[in-house]
């Protein structure tokens, strides 16, 4: 029992340097931030008003690196997300939103399933937008090595729209990853996408109106086309090639025509009413993330919009979640 006592002790002690190290660490991170805050246009006023209080964040950390896109196989994490609770709930704001919904579809050419796929799947339908300080997050994760520039530059991006009156900083509570509002955007996403839809001079992405339609302005920008399919789950032989499965998110390569792949696919009579001439890839998600996986199933041929929901968010599995979701509500409307 003592032994146990003394290695409990050791480990509260280990926890408490560990923490102290960083803090002091971050402080001096926050220093050298402000230099480059300054040289970046960002007022020293902004700055202290915005910074004084941001903290290091050590949840945060532990988020970014036990993400369920990292651990739950494709089966479980499009299920979780996809099931007919999400449905029935899409379906139920869609009654009560309908006139905004059909309003947007129009205007922005952007399927309303889709969107209300997004929004589920993001916030569960604007339910949960987020507790987290968004400002300590994006410190946490600029002074964390592993995506330093990527989180740095959102920072910059997020203080220059506090600068400029375009997003007021009491209000920034929203993921661990700093995204905001009802579809989660990052602070270049606010920035380049964003708009105030219901003309009231203030952009409020935790309001209906503006968070539905700059989130259908995004997937228009970015050359979503609601005439070509996302993906189709496929069953492969054995002969193809490895080089041809994709399981990173970060660059689909290998792309082919459709009619290439063709003869690598056991039920490509599904793929029978698609341009031959379209280019896709093929993703096999699970590779690296079940131990001891089969190395062609599940098997998915993506399209081009499925490149552009990647884009939204770098999940092999997000991406098909979205899709999942998308043709269930349709199906329902």
């Amino acid at each position: 029992m003592k032994q146990i006592n003394i290695f409990f002790l050791f480990f509260i002690l280990l926890i408490s340097n560990t923490s102290a190290a960083n803090n002091t660490e971050f402080e001096n991170w926050k220093k050298k931030f402000k230099v480059i805050a300054l040289k970046n246009k960002i007022s020293e006023k902004t700055f202290d008003l915005t910074m004084s209080n941001v903290r290091f964040l050590p949840k945060v950390i532990e988020y970014d690196r036990y993400q369920p896109e990292f651990y739950e196989d494709t089966k479980t994490y499009i299920s979780k997300r996809s099931s007919n609770k999400k449905v029935k709930k899409g379906l139920d704001l869609y009654n009560q939103e309908s006139f905004l919904i059909n309003d947007v579809e129009k205007k922005f050419n952007i399927e309303k399933e889709l969107l209300l796929s997004l929004m589920g799947i993001e916030t569960n339908y604007g339910t949960y937008v987020g507790k987290m300080d968004i400002l300590s997050s994006l410190a946490t994760l600029s002074f964390d090595k592993r995506r330093s520039q990527f989180f740095t530059e959102e920072l910059l991006i997020l203080l220059r729209l506090i600068e400029t009156n375009q997003i007021d900083y009491k209000t920034l509570y929203g993921s661990w990853a700093g995204a905001f509002g009802f579809f989660q955007f990052m602070p270049s996403t606010i920035k380049n996408y964003a708009i105030d839809f219901d003309n009231n001079n203030y952009i409020d992405l935790k309001n209906i109106n503006d968070s539905y339609a700059s989130a259908a302005n995004y997937l228009n920008k970015m050359g979503w086309n609601k005439k070509t399919p996302c993906f189709y789950k496929i069953n492969l032989n054995n002969n193809i090639s490895e080089k041809y499965l994709n399981f990173s998110a970060k660059k689909l390569t290998n792309k082919k025509k459709l009619k290439y792949f063709k003869k690598f696919i056991k039920n490509n009579e599904i793929l029978e009413s698609l341009d031959e001439n379209s280019k896709v890839a093929i993703i096999t998600p699970d590779k690296e993330i079940v131990a001891n996986p089969n190395p062609l199933s599940p098997a998915y041929i993506v399209f081009d919009n499925y490149e552009i929901i990647l884009k939204w968010n770098r999940s092999l599995r997000f991406a098909l979640a979205v899709c999942t979701l998308k043709d269930k509500i349709k199906n329902e409307l």
